[in-house]
């Protein structure tokens, strides 16, 4: 039985739970003397008390299990291939060809004494049957495949009969429970509100998460790099190792990415801030409301374009358009390269013209209509109203939305590496290439390494300092808008 039907077969115990557990209800308060005694929920709410206490606990039960399946079942592959390769990166890539074998086998229906003895053989039958598998297996790996799989089969009976019986367990239990003063209500909502509590805390705990994963490895790199090499070294040189040589020299330099990002996202900015805060005028002070109707949504269209297409917009059409015009203009001297902060930073521009706007339009919309009115009353034209009214009672949350703008350009990462290229330098000229640190987190985590070296590791060192630039950000952000904002009536 899949995942799927198991959940679908949950979620039909809930429903007859709910089903007969409101009926009773009702049959209870008919029956009752509302003289002497008041019901004290409706029959709704004791259907939901049984649906929810027959599905929400089985499915919990579920995942927990589920995982801890899944780990006791990778824990045994990885000691078992540990056994023969001790090497950790080539550890990792065979622990990856026994459940792409286990896969097979179980594609194939091959289990006992139908499992090849060999990989070669196990290949050739997946093959015929249009199954690719790697040619670098080994014959180790066929049994321990199968025992893979016979694991994950006795796992999942076992789990699916608990989950089911625990389903049923609590739809009785639930529905033994139906009395006229039974506080379904109260438990119904008592349950929707710790589900909102954790809703509410994915958020949390996902941020948590982001940074547990990166502060370990970043520990582990700075145990080999000096962390005074890395914050303030000027050259970025790792000087990539195959896996198993074991090299870590290199030198880890963060200045020029570092450079790299803030030159970029400073151009992006000097276009899309006047661009896009024009537009948010116009829109919220100008425009009639059927031109503001049909703009915005237009404007805001390119808030939607994956940032892969204006990378090859830029690597296609206006990198070289920025090229050929320069050489035109120097007479045959290309001075912009096609690849360049200059051309990233236009692009990217583009890109965030619709955040700036949308955001700042919404801030300046947010001004009283009654110091518009007083402005003009006073005799002031628009214009002045505009600069000396609006825009200054608007500033403080037109700052914040640009200082998230910001933090969306310090991020980016598909327009930069086709846009900007990859060569880590430190240079003043916008018309260069330059690279940015989201850049080098994707080279570095990019082929055949070694996982636990410092050339693979860094990344982990520069995704927490982009994390940590990030967030202060943000933070720095939601605390000027909350510091200089203006409390209207």
């Amino acid at each position: 039985m899949s995942a799927g039907w198991l959940v679908a077969i949950i979620l039909g115990i809930g429903a007859l739970a709910y089903f007969f557990s409101a009926q009773r209800a009702r049959l209870q308060r008919d029956q009752v003397d509302r003289a002497k005694e008041v019901p004290h929920s409706l029959p709704l709410y004791h259907g939901w008390f049984a649906f929810l206490i027959s599905t929400l606990p089985a499915l919990i039960v579920f995942l927990i299990l589920s995982a801890v399946s899944n780990g006791l079942i990778e824990n045994r592959v990885s000691a078992e291939v540990g056994t023969h390769v001790p090497d950790t990166a080539a550890a990792s890539l065979q622990i990856g060809i026994v459940h792409n074998a286990a896969g097979a086998l179980s594609r194939l229906g091959l289990t006992g004494g139908d499992v090849p003895a060999t990989y070669a053989t196990l290949r050739d039958q997946a093959s015929s049957a249009g199954i690719t598998m790697p040619d670098s297996g080994e014959d180790y790996m066929v049994p321990l495949a199968a025992g893979v799989n016979e694991d994950a089969n006795a796992h999942r009976l076992l789990i699916q009969g608990l989950t089911l019986l625990l389903s049923i367990a609590g739809a009785v239990f639930a529905y033994s429970r139906i009395r006229i003063r039974l506080r379904a209500r109260n438990e119904v909502e008592r349950i929707v509100l710790w589900a909102l509590l954790g809703a509410s805390s994915v958020a949390v705990l996902t941020t948590v998460g982001i940074v547990l994963s990166m502060l370990g490895e970043t520990i582990h790199f700075f145990s080999d790099i000096n962390p005074l090499n890395f914050f303030f070294g000027t050259v970025w040189d790792p000087r990539f190792a195959a896996a198993g040589s074991g090299g870590s020299e290199g030198q880890f330099g963060l200045i020029p990415l570092l450079a790299g990002t803030l030159y970029i996202a400073l151009v992006s900015m000097l276009f899309a801030v006047p661009v896009g805060l024009m537009a948010a005028v116009y829109m919220g002070e100008y425009a009639s409301p059927r031109v503001r109707s049909t703009v915005k949504p237009l404007l805001e269209l390119l808030a939607g374009i994956p940032t892969i297409v204006y990378g090859i917009f830029a690597v296609v059409t206006l990198g070289p358009f920025f090229r050929d015009l320069s050489a035109a203009l120097a007479g045959g001297f290309a001075f912009i390269q096609a690849q360049s902060v200059f051309t990233a930073g236009i692009v990217m521009g583009v890109m965030l013209i619709p955040v700036v706007s949308s955001l700042s339009d919404d801030v300046i919309t947010a001004v009283p209509r009654a110091m518009r009115d007083g402005s003009l009353a006073l005799g002031a034209t628009r214009s002045e109203t505009i600069r000396k009214v609006i825009l200054p009672a608007a500033l403080p949350g037109i700052v914040g939305a640009l200082l998230l703008t910001a933090s969306r350009a310090i991020g980016e990462t598909m327009i930069v590496v086709l846009a900007a290229g990859v060569a880590a330098r430190l240079s003043a000229n916008p018309f260069e290439a330059m690279t940015t640190i989201t850049v080098k987190i994707v080279n570095q985590l990019t082929g055949d390494l070694e996982f636990n070296s410092p050339q693979t590791l860094v990344a982990f060192a520069l995704g927490l300092t982009l994390f940590v630039i990030t967030l202060g950000m943000n933070v720095y952000a939601l605390y000027i808008v909350r510091k200089y904002r203006e409390q209207y009536e």
